[in-house]
């Protein structure tokens, strides 16, 4: 365990363990008190012991992805779990035991080129499997696969008191809850997450359809409307960006399907490619695809070292999901930004009992603000912001993983699981010894 402590170290040390790992260039002027990084679940219960020395709260950065970085918290213990990666494959039963700082793309880096295994982790390549999971994940194909977290089987814990706990169906069944879903609002540190394994598919396929800002709505009508026959291992979303920093908004239709044979995945992307509507800028059709080359795409559309803002909304069923998007997709900055429609259905009609998290729409739409200069982050951040106001009148709740939490609790769990939650928490950390969002931290 290595350990530098604000008032003791250099300010160039400190102020580089203060960030390492941070994701998003927007990072709030917040300063713990000290910096404990872990390679080991012993270093995390030696953290949890120094903030209840200190009197202080303790933070958690797993993969430091979070765009409102919840892990920089004012006075408190930061734990950076980022140096701690192991992966261990169980082939007999297609299962995982993976920390918390592993990301997607090294986790299905290892899975494909040792087992043939993958696992549905976050698009972009460089986010932590902590947060990720914590806050439902909203993996490849989720869906119809379902969230990451329906694949978690187990988690391994530290608590408020220093112990080590592993929680699952039969044991500490609460804690493992709200590992499904309660985010930074979970009562422990998570530090082994037991994870349920898929084969890598043979058919793996995508087509794309790039479309101008004048067939805005043909476009999207068309992509709605096949959303209830397409094959059930079929990925389909709408973004919304600039093609070039001077250029009009364009449209990229873009389905991947992941089957296990390529006739299969050739057959279910030709059933969409006959009804799409004419007119296309650029197009492909069952490209040769795999998760390398989509986490390449990924991290170059939302690079590293920028300035981010996000927010997002599940639509309501009565909603004109075309006409209410409208303006967040047409009105876009110049620039980096980007916006995105994800269909939710099938999952959306089915009942899941034991996770925090919920969707409770099939429509999901988030925005992305990226400004290249702190100079242009308020401009990007307002046009998030301006839009969302519009959109969440008709919006029935938003997903964790891409808000900073600027409303109730009830808007991303529920009020039912809003409430088992608190009460989870009043009995694993009825001291508050863990951060939660900034805006509620322990003063």
């Amino acid at each position: 365990m290595h350990i530098i402590w604000r008032d003791s170290s250099d300010s160039k040390t400190y102020e580089q363990a203060r960030v390492k790992n941070v994701f998003n260039l927007d990072r709030p002027k917040y300063f713990p008190r000290a910096v404990v990084t872990a390679t080991c679940a012993k270093d995390a219960i030696a953290a949890v012991k120094i903030a209840q020395q200190e009197e202080c709260q303790l933070a958690v950065r797993s993969g430091g992805h979070s765009t409102p970085v919840w892990s920089l918290q004012e006075h408190s213990i930061l734990l950076n779990m980022g140096s701690w990666k192991e992966i261990i494959v169980d082939t007999k039963s297609n299962t995982a035991k993976v920390t918390t700082s592993v990301t997607g793309q090294e986790l299905n880096r290892y899975l494909q080129t040792q087992h043939g295994l993958m696992f549905p982790a976050g698009h972009c390549p460089d986010v932590g499997l902590g947060g990720f999971m914590l806050q439902g994940g909203q993996g490849w194909n989720c869906r119809n696969w379902g969230w990451a977290a329906e694949k978690l089987l187990a988690v391994e814990v530290v608590t408020a008191q220093g112990e080590s706990l592993l929680c699952n169906k039969e044991q500490h069944q609460d804690l493992y809850w709200a590992a499904r879903g309660a985010g930074p609002f979970f009562p422990a540190i998570a530090t082994i997450f037991h994870l349920q394994l898929l084969p890598y598919p043979v058919g793996f396929r995508s087509s794309g359809y790039i479309y101008p800002v004048k067939m805005y709505r043909q476009a999207f009508d068309w992509v709605q409307s096949v959303v209830p026959t397409a094959d059930q291992d079929t990925e389909i979303v709408m973004v919304a960006f600039h093609s070039e920093p001077d250029r009009e908004v364009c449209f990229k239709v873009h389905f991947i399907t992941m089957k296990s044979s390529i006739a299969e995945a050739e057959a279910a992307l030709m059933k969409l490619h006959t009804g799409r509507p004419p007119g296309t800028l650029s197009e492909w059709v069952c490209q040769e695809e795999s998760l390398e080359n989509l986490h390449q795409g990924q991290a170059l559309a939302s690079p590293k070292s920028l300035y981010y803002y996000t927010d997002n909304a599940f639509i309501g069923e009565g909603a004109k999901v075309t006409e209410l998007l409208e303006e967040g997709f047409l009105s876009i900055p110049p620039g980096k930004s980007w916006a995105f429609w994800s269909p939710m259905y099938p999952y959306s009609e089915r009942v899941v009992s034991d996770m925090t998290m919920i969707v409770p729409s099939t429509h999901y739409f988030s925005m992305y603000s990226i400004a290249e200069s702190e100079d242009l982050a308020p401009q990007c951040r307002t046009w998030v912001e301006g839009t969302m106001a519009g959109i969440r009148k008709y919006a029935v709740g938003s997903y964790l993983g891409e808000s900073d939490f600027n409303t109730s609790p009830e808007w991303y769990w529920g009020a039912r699981n809003a409430r088992r939650l608190e009460q989870v928490r009043q009995t694993w950390d009825p001291s508050s010894l863990f951060c939660s969002v900034h805006k509620l931290s322990r003063k």
